[in-house]
């Protein structure tokens, strides 16, 4: 049932507060322009390296263990289906109608034959599954990145990016269920659902680079340039704003497939990472 607002309310408060003081932060720290908050970022991610492995990695192992592979893509496609209706408003809020049209004619799709989400088929009759988000959105309509910050649990994120995360937990139908105890369940189980998906690409991110925190940086932003240009950034300033909203043609910069895992994993694959169960 849908109701109370309160949760999404006061956490997007908490998560829009936090990126206006990175950005604060951002102007009186480091001297790298890329990475201003550098010393903090670096601990911090030392941080939750420290967390996956004594905790969220074993959770998620747990998960595979338990939960057939049949189920685990089941409820990978609920949540997909889920967030389809948010990645439609953003399409359209980017002026891609056409876009947003197909993510509705997902849900419409999934939601029924696909009984509820659970299978996606959509895909199968040829409806791409796109991946948008409103720091996307608001990359597209020119905003610059800001300070790179790396939070506690959540991740990598650009200050844009901790902002349109706010908006975007904010959009979240789960986040307004009125039943706590059911609200926190599927925020845990969309949590390690995705941790589960990702144990694959581990070894691959850890034999990475000699500097596992500049290369997750590194491949961060230039994955999330690439996402607002729809796959082909102009080459340049890697903070250009888009003039007029209009995506260049210029040739792709090169994204190699390591660091797509590096993003799929820091991301949760869509470059928003699923917000932690509330506490009753």
């Amino acid at each position: 049932m849908i109701g109370s607002t309160t949760h999404p309310k006061s956490g997007t408060c908490r998560i829009l507060a936090a990126a206006g003081l990175a950005l604060v932060l951002a102007g009186c720290a480091g001297s790298n322009p890329k990475d201003p908050l550098e010393g903090y970022n670096r601990a911090i991610f030392s941080f939750n390296e420290g967390v996956d492995k004594v905790a969220l990695k074993p959770l998620a192992q747990g998960y595979e263990a338990a939960v057939p592979l049949p189920g685990r893509v089941g409820i990978a496609n609920f949540f997909g289906n889920v967030g389809d209706l948010w990645i439609g408003v953003n399409n359209l809020l980017q002026g891609k109608p056409t876009n947003a049209a197909v993510d509705l004619g997902r849900v419409l799709i999934n939601s029924t034959a696909g009984i509820g989400g659970l299978f996606d088929i959509a895909s199968e009759v040829g409806l791409e599954k796109h991946e948008e988000d409103f720091g996307q959105t608001m990359g597209r309509w020119g905003v610059g990145n800001g300070a790179y910050i790396v939070w506690p649990i959540i991740g990598p994120r650009t200050a844009r990016d901790t902002l349109g995360f706010g908006v975007d937990m904010f959009a979240d139908p789960v986040g307004y269920l009125d039943r706590v105890r059911l609200r926190n369940s599927l925020y845990g189980t969309r949590f390690v659902d995705t941790r589960a998906s990702l144990l694959p690409t581990d070894k691959a991110i850890d034999e990475a680079s000699l500097d596992k925190y500049a290369y997750v940086r590194d491949a961060y932003l230039q994955r999330r340039r690439s996402l607002i240009y729809d796959g082909r950034p102009p080459r340049g300033d890697d903070d250009a704003a888009i003039p007029g909203g209009v995506l260049s043609r210029a040739p792709m910069e090169p994204i190699d497939a390591v660091s797509h895992l590096v993003l799929t994993r820091v991301n949760g694959g869509s470059g928003s990472l699923l917000p932690m169960a509330e506490r009753q």
